[in-house]
């Protein structure tokens, strides 16, 4: 499969009066055509810093994408202007924004703001663009579709308005659909449902899906390939299955141990000790040293670098070294 979104050693810094905050620091990946990536973590890793540097909404000047870069189909996405990437947006890539509420227009229509993409991108006329945009509503699972195109954001629930926004993000039928937490704001039965169309679509239009989450529940149902990102890096990645049943970083393991099990009772949930550590007093140790049971001497003092391990899984941790040196 031909990669659809390559990102090479991408950093991405924002600068404060406190001091400069690593985000995302030298993050390389892949996503294949047909292919569902989870990047999962807990908040504060870089997640959706990586998907705004990705889709060059990172606002400047305090926050910069600093080094890397980042490949879409054949085009080099940092080099390009701010209307080169205003033609891609909506069109060839889209996102699925966290927040529903506050990424819609409230002075807008629902329907003028499904439609603005299919006239900006697809040239339909407005006659065109409204049947098309009712179709849409439907779609996503919402009634009443001709009411819901005349009706203003404050007028739906949070739930209603985040399949807007997946209508939205959709409209133009494009190669990658960057989600990030597409189903926060949704309860259990709309959740699924959800899932299912996006997977829907992915089979159909052989449409790439980047999937932000910290809910290892939709990884399991949705992912193909797994990243997990901890204070800005990525401490392992690998297929589903693997990751999910053979996890190595230490970190790996609390966020599975984390997860609730059905039909097994637990006196009290498994939480990972400590905090994540401040991004503005990162040192040149691993980030993870002090909430790791398995902390070595070289854990204080040096930076594991991601390395393979096995055939499609590779981690950042020196329990790991002699491993590393005989793939």
């Amino acid at each position: 499969m031909t990669n659809v979104l390559q990102v090479d050693h991408l950093s991405t810094y924002f600068y404060t009066e406190s001091g400069t905050v690593k985000a995302v620091d030298d993050v390389s990946f892949r996503v294949r055509e047909g292919e569902t990536v989870c990047i999962v973590g807990e908040s504060g890793c870089g997640k959706s810093i990586t998907a705004l540097s990705i889709m060059g909404l990172v606002e400047e000047p305090a926050g910069k994408v600093v080094g890397g870069d980042i490949q879409f189909q054949q085009d080099q996405l940092l080099g390009m202007s701010k209307n080169e990437l205003r033609t891609l947006r909506g069109n060839e890539m889209a996102m699925i924004f966290q927040e529903p509420m506050s990424s819609l227009n409230p002075v807008l229509t629902i329907g003028q703001q499904i439609i603005e993409p299919l006239v900006v991108h697809q040239k339909l006329s407005k006659k065109a663009a409204r049947l098309k945009a009712i179709e849409l509503i439907e779609l996503v699972g919402i009634a009443r579709a001709e009411q819901i195109y005349d009706s203003y954001p404050h007028e739906l629930s949070g739930g209603m308005l985040q399949r807007i926004m997946i209508a939205i993000a959709i409209s133009c039928n494009p190669k990658l659909l960057i989600a990030d937490e597409p189903t926060t704001a949704l309860d259990v039965t709309i959740q699924a449902q959800i899932l299912d169309l996006l997977r829907e679509l992915k089979d159909r239009t052989k449409m790439s899906i980047m999937l932000i989450t910290h809910d290892l529940g939709v990884v399991a149902e949705m992912a193909d390939y797994v990243i997990v990102m901890y204070a800005g890096k990525i401490v392992e990645e690998g297929e589903v299955v693997e990751l999910f049943n053979n996890p190595k970083h230490p970190y790996t393991q609390g966020l599975l141990r984390s997860k609730p099990i059905l039909n097994q009772r637990q006196e009290e949930l498994y939480s990972i000790p400590g905090q994540v550590p401040n991004p503005l007093a990162l040192t040149e140790s691993c980030y993870f040293h002090d909430r790791c049971g398995h902390c070595m001497s070289i854990c204080q003092t040096k930076q594991p670098p991601l390395q393979q391990i096995a055939d499609k899984q590779q981690v950042a941790c020196w329990l790991y070294e002699e491993a590393m040196q005989h793939v």
